[in-house]
């Protein structure tokens, strides 16, 4: 899941999602980040802040990508160090103040 821009010189084209790696992957962590945003507040604050940021806002579907490779991480760390979800260590590279600025 990485955000690949078509562009050359002086033209910036629009950013979109590669197709590497494997698709219905892909597409089923997307399918999973949209009921996850809409009901679990931890990514829905994190969705909103990301499309709301005054620095570098990234569009709906951008957001969306950039939390799925976030639920990969934090599947992969639940997983390699046997705990349990903790949903205030989602903001531990963002400072609070900046989620309330964004909301």
């Amino acid at each position: 899941l990485n955000l690949m821009e078509n562009s050359s010189g002086k033209h910036k084209g629009r950013t979109c999602i590669t197709k590497r790696g494997r698709a219905k992957l892909r597409s089923l962590l997307y399918r999973v980040m949209l009921p996850l945003v809409a009901k679990n507040n931890e990514f829905k604050e994190l969705h909103q802040y990301y499309t709301t940021r005054s620095k570098n806002p990234l569009k709906k579907k951008q957001s969306l990508v950039a939390l799925c490779c976030k639920l990969i991480r934090i599947l992969f760390a639940l997983w390699k160090k046997k705990e349990k979800y903790d949903g205030e260590k989602l903001f531990r590279n963002i400072k609070r103040s900046n989620l309330q600025g964004a909301a």
